[in-house]
């Protein structure tokens, strides 16, 4: 599986521009023969509580650019971004995935919001986790805050060969994100593929991008600096049978 992480220095707050960022690297990605390209938390506008200007339908124009990138390119797009429908009281910070020929084929809604930045008062909780299939890799997804919480990560490892964490991680928690990742990683047996993003937000935040793919044994496959916005990895689905074969710990899981 070949992939690319994209550790998007996101325009705060202004989709056109992010739009145009991401199809440069979708169109790079198609051309280094990726299967998947992965970006951030809220790639389209950055970790902003402004749900009024920045939220859409989940149907709206950010579903659209996506899924026109996928098609045009032929590649699955896994990326963030916050949607609003009109019945809904609060907004909801998702994960969409899209198939090679453009269909969205699910969306996760985070299910921890970061009350710690007020995004619980801003942004409902989601209320269930996700599996998809990519090329036969049964796959999850979630996002940033719900790193630190290895519940949700065990109610889909028994099923899944790679989870995709996509975030906007601070540089002050650097360390807790490349430990949690691949804590995550050993504990459930399978790929871990964290992506998050670099430079600074509208709140003067800085992002330390620090891209991480570990493999079943806790092993870095690929790094991430905080500078290059690319990063390319490939990885072997199977190694996450081929451990649990060899390692059946999940098994003995009591609780």
């Amino acid at each position: 599986m070949k992939i690319a992480l994209i550790q998007l220095d996101i325009e705060w707050e202004a989709k056109e521009e992010n739009y145009k960022r991401a199809e440069f690297f979708a169109e790079r990605a198609s051309r280094e023969k990726c299967d998947i390209i992965i970006f951030p938390e809220m790639f389209n506008t950055g970790f902003s509580m402004n749900v009024s200007a920045i939220a859409e339908e989940g149907n709206g124009k950010t579903n659209s650019a996506l899924s026109e990138m996928a098609q045009k390119y032929g590649i699955y797009i896994i990326a963030g971004f916050p949607i609003k429908e009109p019945s809904e009281a609060k907004g909801r910070n998702i994960a969409a995935v899209y198939d090679r020929k453009g269909k969205r084929i699910t969306s996760y809604t985070k299910m921890h919001p970061f009350s710690l930045l007020d995004e619980d008062k801003y942004y409902a909780a989601g209320s269930d986790t996700v599996t998809f299939d990519i090329d036969g890799m049964t796959s999850g997804v979630f996002i940033c805050y719900d790193l630190r919480f290895p519940e949700i990560f065990r109610k889909v490892a028994g099923d899944v060969q790679a989870i995709f964490v996509i975030a906007n991680w601070p540089a002050s928690r650097r360390e807790h994100w490349e430990t949690l990742l691949k804590a995550r990683a050993i504990e459930n047996q399978c790929f871990i593929i964290g992506v998050n993003r670099t430079g600074t937000d509208g709140n003067g935040i800085n992002y330390p991008g620090a891209s991480r793919v570990f493999d079943p044994s806790g092993n870095a496959v690929c790094t991430g600096n905080d500078k290059d916005e690319f990063i390319l990895c490939e990885f072997d689905p199977a190694k996450a049978v081929e451990t649990r074969s060899r390692f059946p710990f999940l098994k003995d899981m009591r609780f």
